[in-house]
Formats: structure tokens, C-alpha cells, sequence
């Protein structure tokens, strides 16, 4: 079983059957290891960083059993720097804390915490402008800058508590698929009142990811023709419009695009000289198109 993270391929070997779920999740957790201490997850940086990654998966995994998976935590006592060894008279008290993901001590002079709700629709269309299926993925990422071990609460509106409350949930709850929290996360007392209650960790964290399986209504409507010409040439024209409201619009900023619309191709497809600009895209045959920063 492996996954892929850019051109890196993470892979396990089991001897027998294994819970399939839970080894993915290590693998991703070891990509996130990787990445907190690489910044980026290369072959070059796996190479230069050899010893690194030995010391990391020798804490990260005991006789295929997975041990400490938070990147915070394997920071404390596997450093990226040279250091001199020392004789330690206990282990570092987060691998022997029952919150393993949090250390203690951490002191702040502002206590701030910071949610932002990332979403991302996904829609399937067919070749007559049909939606086949239509669904919304989201994470709430935290920030928190907090001092001590501080407890949190979260509530949602969520439709199987409004349901269970007696309450209304016309226009006013959602319902959640395929929930996935943080390890902080006290799960027995969400499934009680449906409460997120949780001890986070220090810095930035997904505190959950979800799915909602619903018609949502496109916020960008892309329709293609496609005309063949002769055996070796063909006409495609792209035609995008925006249907979310007028009082918003795709902004640009310095990581992200306003809007983008890739169209793959096969490797054989040659392009003509006046996409020279765009010779990384092609390389990977996509035609990349940018749309301007206005109501389109």
C-alpha cells in the first residue's frame, strides 16, 4: 500500500492483513512530519536529510506499531541542527503526557486563536451540460496561540443535533459527511451533545475536515466546443462564467490566482510558438488560462 506526494512514493509492507485506513493515515502523517521539518518534501531534501528521516521514522514507528506522529512533539528531542548528546534523566514529558500533542509550560503574553473555514466544490458534468454529482469539501484550519493547557469548545448547527433537540432545520442546519477531527479532539462528547471539545495544539492544525453531499448551485460555469479542423488540428473555445454575486469577486493575492482553468491533453499534443510563455504548463501538457480579476 503507497502513496504519492509529489515525486516521492511512500510505501508500506505488511506481512498480514492490516487495517487499511489507519496505514494511510500514517503515511500522510509521515508526509506532514516531513514537511515540518524539510518545508519541502523532495527527493533532494529526503537525500540530504537521510539521518533526519532515520531518526524520525525510528520514533514514529516500533515494530510496526505507530508511536508519535505530531511533528511539534518529535521537534522537542530530534533536531535538525548539530547538538551534543546529553544524558536525559526522563523523557520529554509530552511523549509520557496524556495530551501527547501539546507540551506544557508554553506561555504567550496575548492568547489569540484564529479559525478560518476552507471550502473547495467539486462538480461532475457531463458532455450534455448535466450535473452528475455535486458535493462541498471542507477543513476548519485553527491557529491558536494560547498559554497553559487550555480547553476549547466548539458547536455547529449541525441537523442531527437540531433533529434531536426538536428544533427547526429548514435553511438553518447542515448535514455532515464523512467527519474526520484532529486527534485532540474529545470524540465520546461529540457523539453525546455533538460539542467539539478539544485541547489544541500549539500553532497551526486542520482541527476537522468534512463533506457535504448536496446540490450546490457552480460558481463558475465552464462550457467547451471542440472543432477538428483536419486529422492534426482542432479548435477548442472555452467559455467561463461566474454566477455567485455580484458584490463578490475572484481576488489575486501573492500564493493564489484570481482564476485558473487548466485543459489536459495527451502527450502527443503539440502546441504553437505563441504559448512559449507557458512552457512549464505544456511541459505537463495542460493549457493553463488565467482569468482576469473581474466579474466574469
Amino acid at each position: 500500500m503507497f502513496i504519492q506526494h509529489n515525486n516521492v512514493f511512500l510505501l508500506t509492507a505488511s506481512r498480514q492483513n492490516c487495517n487499511a485506513a489507519s496505514i494511510l493515515l500514517f503515511l500522510h502523517r509521515v508526509v506532514d512530519v516531513f514537511k515540518h521539518y524539510f518545508e519541502e518534501l523532495e527527493e533532494e531534501s529526503l537525500r540530504d536529510n537521510f539521518v533526519v528521516v532515520y531518526e524520525l521514522l525510528d520514533e514514529m514507528m516500533d515494530f510496526g506499531y505507530p508511536q508519535y506522529t505530531e511533528a511539534k512533539i518529535l521537534s522537542e528531542f530530534i533536531k535538525t541542527d548539530a547538538y551534543k548528546m546529553e544524558v536525559s534523566q526522563r523523557p520529554p514529558m509530552a511523549v509520557t503526557n496524556a495530551v501527547s500533542w501539546r507540551s506544557e509550560g508554553i506561555r504567550y503574553k496575548k492568547n489569540e486563536v484564529f479559525l478560518d473555514v476552507v471550502e473547495s466544490v467539486n462538480i461532475l458534468v457531463n458532455s450534455n451540460g448535466q450535473i452528475v454529482r455535486s458535493d462541498v469539501v471542507g477543513a476548519l484550519k485553527m491557529r491558536t496561540y494560547l498559554s497553559g493547557m487550555p480547553e476549547c469548545k466548539l458547536g455547529l448547527n449541525d441537523k442531527v443535533l437540531l433533529e434531536a433537540q426538536g428544533r427547526a432545520t429548514k435553511g438553518k442546519a447542515i448535514d455532515l459527511d464523512d467527519i474526520k477531527f484532529h486527534q485532540c479532539v474529545r470524540l465520546a462528547r461529540f457523539e453525546n451533545d455533538r460539542t467539539i471539545s478539544f485541547i489544541p495544539p500549539d500553532g497551526s492544525f486542520d482541527l476537522m475536515t468534512y463533506r457535504l453531499n448536496t446540490q450546490v448551485k457552480p460558481l463558475i460555469w465552464v462550457e467547451a466546443q471542440v472543432e477538428k479542423h483536419s486529422r492534426s488540428r482542432i479548435e477548442l473555445m472555452i467559455k467561463a462564467r461566474s454566477q455567485f454575486k455580484e458584490r463578490r469577486c475572484c481576488v489575486r493575492n501573492k500564493n493564489w490566482l484570481a482564476c485558473v482553468t487548466l485543459v489536459p491533453f495527451e502527450s502527443h499534443v503539440f502546441f504553437p510558438s505563441s504559448f512559449a510563455a507557458q512552457q512549464q504548463m505544456l511541459k505537463l501538457k495542460f493549457l493553463f488560462l488565467q482569468m482576469p480579476q473581474t466579474q466574469i
